[in-house]
């Protein structure tokens, strides 16, 4: 069953375009979390895929699991989430790279998507890196962006944080066509 909502997301994720194959997922098990493998491709998760490790240390299988462990722990450690997506949103990243939070200009989008921060501005953003910022911040948002990396979105479900994930790359498709041709929503 686990199995089975991972493949789901990872696929759903993929065909919407919001990952090419790389991004990362997880569910927290008590003190415990399930995470894709490093270097799995999510539209094709098998079992070898998903690594088994502590939150709060390391053991055996701690070497396989996706070079943003540590971003997931510390979300876990901050949050009550059971769940994490990091995607690879292209327009949200691309709006990440020239905005400081991310207005998504839908008008029936929902109310954790009024103001999206963009974390890592005047910094160097590497995976696995700004950990406790992005886990502090998801104390009050259930999205953020890292400048030009990606979103990582939480949820009680993995369908929760990706249908967050979703809701946000959508809007950014509306603000780039928006920007695109010099125009705005009247009333933002």
């Amino acid at each position: 069953m686990i199995l089975a909502q991972f493949q789901s997301v990872g696929r759903d994720l993929c065909a919407q375009g919001l990952i090419s194959h790389a991004g990362n997922l997880s569910i927290r098990l008590g003190d415990r979390l399930i995470i894709t493998r490093r270097d799995s491709n999510l539209s094709r998760l098998e079992e070898n895929d998903l690594v088994e490790t502590g939150i709060d240390k390391n053991d055996r299988c701690t070497p396989l699991a996706s070079i943003e462990l540590p971003v997931h722990r510390a979300i876990y450690h901050e949050t009550s989430a059971k769940a994490v997506v990091h995607a690879h949103p292209p327009h949200a990243v691309a709006l990440s790279l020239i905005e400081t939070e991310l207005v998504p200009p839908c008008g029936e989008g929902s109310p954790q998507l009024e103001r999206v921060p963009v974390l890592g501005w005047n910094m160097e953003v590497k995976p696995g890196g700004l950990s406790d910022i992005i886990a502090r911040v998801l104390k009050e948002s259930h999205i953020v962006m890292a400048r030009g990396h990606g979103s990582f979105a939480i949820g009680q479900l993995l369908q929760e944080a990706l249908n967050y994930t979703t809701m946000l790359e959508e809007c950014c498709k509306v603000s780039c066509l928006l920007k695109s041709i010099n125009a705005s929503v009247p009333g933002k």
